[in-house]
């Protein structure tokens, strides 16, 4: 009768995250997607510097010894 079971340590934790957590949840959730846009926009911008390398000349020897 003195232990707890999982299923209660899961309704004490979303008790405790409403009751403490609900102010800092909205912007955490804007933190997240702020570096989410951040992180896509990187990504993208990676691919499209290496993109015109693979796109352009095949063979970049030819075209120096030509």
């Amino acid at each position: 009768m003195g232990a707890l079971s999982p299923g209660h340590w899961a309704i004490v934790a979303v008790v405790l995250l409403v009751l403490f957590g609900s102010k800092k949840l909205p912007d955490a959730a804007r933190g997240l997607g702020r570096s989410l846009r951040i992180l896509k926009s990187e990504v993208g911008e990676l691919q499209a510097d290496e993109q015109p390398a693979e796109l352009g000349d095949p063979d970049p020897v030819k075209r120096l010894s030509a």
